[in-house]
C-alpha cells in the first residue's frame, strides 16, 4: 500500500481514548487534504478512528496491520466538510447504572470494548459486542430494548450509542465514565 503521508502520529502503547485525543490535536495542525498516519497498538483503535473520522467529517482512508501495530490513514477535510463532534445526549454515570441494574428491570447492557478487556473484567450480565463488530451484529439487539452501552471511559460507548440511534434504536443510554471507574461487582472468564 503506498499512500502519500504528510505526518505520522505515534500512539503506540496508548489505550482508548488517547489515540483519538492525540489524533484530534495532530489533525488540527494539518492543512486540508493532508494525510495523517496514526500508529496504534490498541485493537479498539480500528473502530475508534473510523468512528471519530465519520463523526467529524474527516476522511478515513483505511488501515493496515503489521504485527502488533495498526496503521490508520486519515485525510483532513476542508473546513466546509467538517462538523463539530457531538456527545450522545442520553448519559448515565456508573452509580446510576448500578441503581438501574438493582431495580430488577430488564435492560440490555452492551459492552463495546475489545474481547480481551471484556474477558478480564465486566459487569455481570453484560453482552460483548466490540465496537468494530456492532453494525454487523445489530440483529443481536432488539430495537425495543432499553440498552445501556459501556466501554472503558465512555468515549467508544458514546460512538456506539450514536450508531445505535442512527440505526433506529431509540432507547439507548451511554454509560460514562464506564469500566475505568466501575467500583461495583465484576465477573471474568478466569
Amino acid at each position: 500500500m503506498s499512500i502519500k503521508v504528510n505526518e505520522i502520529l505515534d500512539a503506540k502503547g496508548l489505550a482508548c481514548p488517547m489515540p483519538v485525543v492525540k489524533t484530534k490535536k495532530k489533525i488540527d495542525d494539518l492543512e486540508p487534504g493532508y494525510v495523517l498516519e496514526v500508529q496504534a497498538t490498541d485493537r479498539g483503535s480500528l473502530a475508534d478512528m473510523k468512528g471519530w473520522a465519520k463523526n467529524t467529517g474527516h476522511h478515513y482512508l483505511g488501515s493496515r496491520e503489521d504485527g502488533e501495530v495498526f496503521y490508520h490513514y486519515i485525510r483532513k477535510a476542508h473546513p466546509d466538510e467538517t462538523q463539530e463532534e457531538t456527545d450522545y445526549p442520553h448519559v448515565v454515570n456508573n452509580d446510576e447504572l448500578k441503581e438501574k441494574l438493582g431495580e430488577g428491570k430488564k435492560i440490555k447492557l452492551v459492552d463495546v470494548r475489545e474481547p480481551a478487556e471484556y474477558t478480564f473484567a465486566r459487569i455481570p450480565g453484560a453482552k460483548s459486542i466490540p465496537m468494530g463488530e456492532l453494525e454487523e451484529r445489530l440483529n443481536e439487539l432488539d430495537k425495543d430494548d432499553e440498552i445501556y452501552v459501556v466501554c472503558r471511559t465512555g468515549n467508544r460507548s458514546n460512538m456506539a450509542a450514536q450508531v445505535l440511534d442512527e440505526k433506529g434504536y431509540k432507547n439507548v443510554t451511554n454509560v460514562k465514565p464506564g469500566m475505568s471507574e466501575w467500583e461495583y461487582e465484576t465477573e471474568s472468564d478466569e
